[in-house]
């Protein structure tokens, strides 16, 4: 199992610059790049990676996506004066060259292809590169939008040839549509391209109708291009989240992707002149998260656009912390996405219905965006304001937004807990978990008893099950106290230990515990308070159904990804816990990689913090359960089998009978 986390940075990629005025380019500077890497230095992220140097991208890897003709310009611009520099210049939509420039794009280029090399070859498991000029404008023959090679697009192509990959996952978080990598792969199945760009209904650069979300690719490649156009500014880190659970997710877990790169643009994130949006850093940390879980953990990260340098940095760190295993920061802003954005989220499954097993049987149909329609009639209306009143108004806006993220990530960093996993056992049961996994004393006997007469008396009837709590007892405590940030407990009754560890959660404090049981409950805690929310994923009806105590039958198999990313993901980050408590007890409708993968998907909640309670005959759950509270990449799922009709239709119910109190569930326009 690869380990570790490449990060590659090559200062030299800072000498290409712009030498003249240009009021639409002057935003890529050479300091994107030189402050995100001290900001990586500041936080400690840089020693904790694994250092892959920087090579030049070699003229037949460019040529796997650019043609000869391009290659050759791009050649000559090394040896030219600063008015041929110019002129060449004026040929491409906002692009500059500069006498190094095209040394630098043969950098970036090299350095997508060695993180790719170095987490194909196992000697890591992800990584970030970060690489300027950046690459998803590029095209064929043109040089576009700060762009000069399709840094992303080669590593495809690369990929495919050297290893032979078969499927692979582009996610294109920059603010801007990356239509340079549209058009080299809209009629290749092979690459499967997300993009979600700000639009406004074609208004917004580079104002391409095959931007909208009807693009859907061409030829054999219908259904492998996935545009979502933001139509209006100011999304915000529940719009992303939404569409990560009600499009990208689905999709990519039925693509099934052998490797995943992501072309990361920050100018989607706050404060970024470009975007106008409302993202706040850890957004980025929580995106990074659920794509670690594709592709068995195989991630390249290559950075792309992010103008605002105090937001491009924390969500560089973001990102970086999160590829190497930290503990996730608990996702800020109301858990609601904006109208708009579930009209765009709706058109896009209308529009990929025919293409995805997965959409057969979802009720969708297009809308009319009627939410921003008339927001463009208004700003047609309206009158521009002088260009030196908007550079006033957007340096007072940089400043404010640097204010605001250096109190916001104080607030939202917490101390990495000393131990990640921790579980009870003998001497010599260490070989049983992977390595880790720390091993802790249970609870003494005295103090358990004490404990469960004073608060659990009712729970417990007999001194057999007291005693099996001295493992939960022990993990937890640890948990609640910030020792360890997730732990494993066998039980001969997780039902029992459940109930314990909930209602001992919210004695020491706790205001929100969310409790996912898989199994039969046997014991239902009483919620009324909404300090514990519990889904339970079981075969039979076991109680009355409220906004804090919902039921899903039969999640397994084929209905698992509708029930878990349609539903159990959507209303756990509506609820936003200080702690996650999964329980597997007797009767499980769910198999051991499913279990897993939702223990590593509900990583992203709770700042992490996750205690897993396991019926003590399940040896083999207990090991997977323990991998994925490590961070060891999730099982493969096999082949994908679509869900059924009658599973859609109840998932379905769920979310309309629970999308006015648990708002992330939104995924149409008929609210």
């Amino acid at each position: 199992m690869a380990s570790g986390t490449a990060l590659i940075y090559d200062e030299e990629m800072t000498t290409h610059k712009l030498l003249w005025s240009d009021p639409i380019c002057d935003i890529e500077v050479p300091e994107r790049l030189s402050s995100s890497y001290e900001q990586l230095k500041s936080y400690h992220l840089v020693e904790r990676c694994v250092h892959v140097p920087a090579r030049e991208g070699s003229e037949e890897e460019i040529l796997l996506v650019h043609s000869l003709e391009y290659l050759e310009m791009a050649k000559s611009t090394q040896t030219m004066n600063e008015e041929e520099l110019k002129r060449v210049s004026e040929n491409y939509d906002a692009f500059f060259f500069h006498p190094s420039t095209f040394r630098c794009a043969r950098l970036a280029v090299g350095a997508t292809l060695q993180l790719l090399d170095a987490v194909m070859a196992g000697k890591v498991q992800n990584g970030m590169a970060l690489v300027r000029p950046p690459g998803h404008h590029s095209q064929r023959n043109a040089a576009n939008g700060f762009c000069l090679f399709n840094n992303v697009a080669i590593a495809a192509e690369y990929a495919k040839l050297k290893y032979g990959l078969q499927r692979i996952l582009i996610v294109d978080w920059d603010v801007h549509h990356g239509q340079g990598t549209q058009y080299i792969f809209e009629e290749d199945p092979s690459v499967l391209y997300f993009s979600w760009h700000r639009y406004e209904h074609q208004e917004f650069w580079p104002s391409l109708k095959e931007s909208d979300y009807d693009a859907v690719g061409l030829g054999k490649g219908k259904g492998f291009n996935i545009n979502l156009p933001w139509n209006k500014v100011g999304m915000g880190n529940s719009d992303y989240l939404a569409a990560f659970f009600h499009v990208l997710l689905p999709m990519a877990f039925e693509f099934d992707p052998e490797l995943v790169i992501v072309s990361s643009g920050y100018d989607s994130g706050i404060g970024d002149p470009e975007g106008q949006m409302n993202a706040t850093p850890e957004v980025f940390a929580h995106l990074t998260h659920f794509l670690m879980q594709l592709a068995n953990g195989k991630l390249c990260v290559i950075l792309e656009g992010g103008y605002h340098l105090k937001s491009l940095g924390e969500s560089v760190c973001m990102t970086v912390k999160t590829l190497l295993g930290d503990p996730i920061p608990q996702i800020t802003g109301e858990m609601a996405p904006c109208l708009s954005a579930v009209e765009s989220i709706q058109n896009v499954r209308a529009a990929h219905k025919p293409y995805w097993k997965w959409l057969a049987y979802e009720d969708t149909s297009f809308l009319q965006n009627l939410s921003t329609k008339s927001h463009l009639l208004k700003k047609a209306n309206s009158n521009p304001s002088t260009e030196h009143e908007s550079k006033l108004t957007n340096n007072n806006h940089t400043v404010k937004v640097e204010r605001f993220l250096e109190l916001h990530m104080k607030n939202i960093l917490f101390p990495v807990p000393p131990i990640k996993t921790a579980t009870t056992g003998s001497k010599g049961s260490e070989h049983f978990f992977p390595e880790h996994v720390q091993l802790v004393k249970e609870m003494d006997k005295t103090e358990i008893k004490a404990l469960v007469s004073d608060f659990y008396a009712d729970l417990v009837k007999e001194d057999k099950t007291l005693l099996s709590l001295g493992s939960t007892l022990a993990i937890l405590d640890k948990i609640l106290k910030k020792e360890v940030c997730n732990g494993i407990a066998a039980s001969p009754a997780a039902a029992l230990s459940a109930a314990v560890a909930l209602r001992h959660s919210v004695r020491f404090g706790f205001q929100r515990v969310l409790c996912v049981f898989v199994g039969d409950m046997q014991i239902i805690p009483n919620t009324e308070d909404g300090k514990m929310l519990i889904i339970n994923i079981c075969e039979k009806e076991q109680f009355v159904l409220t906004n804090f105590l919902l039921l899903l039958k039969d999640a397994e198999g084929n209905d698992f990804f509708s029930a878990v990313l349609g539903f159990i993901l959507p209303v756990a980050y509506s609820y936003q816990p200080n702690l996650t408590v999964i329980a597997v007890g007797p009767n499980r409708s769910l198999g051991i990689s499913g279990i897993s993968l939702l223990v590593a998907l509900l990583q992203g909640l709770a700042e992490s913090r996750i205690f897993a309670v396991i019926e003590d005959t399940e040896i083999s759950l207990m090991q997977s359960v323990a991998k994925a509270l490590v961070g060891a990449s999730t099982p493969p799922f096999g082949i994908y089998v679509p869900p059924t009709q009658e599973k859609v239709n109840k998932i379905k119910t769920l979310r309309d009978q629970f999308q006015q109190e648990w708002k992330m569930l939104q995924c149409s326009g008929k609210l």
